[in-house]
């Protein structure tokens, strides 16, 4: 099994769109999947249909709760909500806080096929926890110059965690999101995203779909509010595309 954090610490470019999605499309392929919202906002949560939660992940990184009191079923996914006092853990100076997250997974791990874990859109102390519990890092990437510059301090950060903290932390791929093939900016930031990363990037693009918003808004996965659109064909194909990378990096 694999955790996966979604990440990138630029704000909207599709990390819980993708998140939520690539959950669903796996679910949909026979997996058992787990996100972990580790947004304070709750936008996973959110955009799977739950409110506001008792039990979030906030429990477990704060009191060291069992992460099994705080899983919810909904659909065919599971998911540990989120909560806005996780935002307090930022400023908490326990020592090794950075681990509690990675420890907190190790019974439940074997359980799933992949577990998922939304990131905030900042490089503080709860992305540093989803990266270190992680396996590996999906970065969402915006068709935009911006976005791209800053990737280059994202994955200075990758690098940081890996020699400090979890050696076993692997890039598992860039997508770019929010791409429309009719624009030239879109078209020039992808290629120049393939000429800086190569095989990295991954032959998926997620198009830009209203779809995709408005199935958030409703508390639904994409596949749940149109099986059909744009969006749908492209998280089912991002999901096809990160399972067959995945098997091709275990060794046989």
């Amino acid at each position: 099994m694999s955790v996966i954090s979604i990440a990138n610490h630029k704000g909207g470019v599709g990390k819980t769109t993708t998140t939520v999605n690539l959950a669903a499309g796996m679910a949909r392929a026979g997996h058992k999947v787990l996100v972990i919202d580790m947004d304070p906002q709750a936008n996973a949560s959110f955009a799977m249909g739950l409110k506001k939660q008792d039990q979030t992940i906030f429990h477990v990184l704060a009191y060291q709760d069992d992460v099994r009191k705080m899983v919810k079923r909904v659909g065919d996914i599971d998911i540990v909500p989120s909560s806005v006092h996780l935002a307090g853990f930022e400023k908490n100076n326990e020592v090794g806080k950075e681990f509690i997250l990675h420890e907190s997974l190790d019974s439940i791990r074997p359980e799933y096929d992949f577990i998922l874990i939304d990131c905030p859109p900042s490089l503080g102390a709860l992305t540093v926890s989803a990266l270190t519990a992680s396996d590996l890092v999906l970065i969402a990437l915006q068709p935009e110059s911006l976005a791209l510059q800053g990737m280059a301090d994202f994955i200075r950060i990758l690098r940081t965690v890996k020699t400090r903290m979890n050696r076993e932390l692997e890039l598992l791929g860039i997508v770019i999101t929010q791409f429309d093939n009719r624009k030239v900016l879109h078209r020039d930031v992808m290629e120049l995203a393939v000429e800086r990363y190569e095989d990295a990037v991954f032959n998926t693009k997620i198009r830009g779909n209203i779809a995709l918003a408005e199935s958030q808004s409703l508390g639904k996965n994409i596949f749940q509010y149109d099986a059909n659109c744009n969006g749908a064909t492209d998280y089912m194909e991002l999901t096809h595309e990160v399972v067959e990378r995945l098997k091709a990096e275990v060794p046989a």
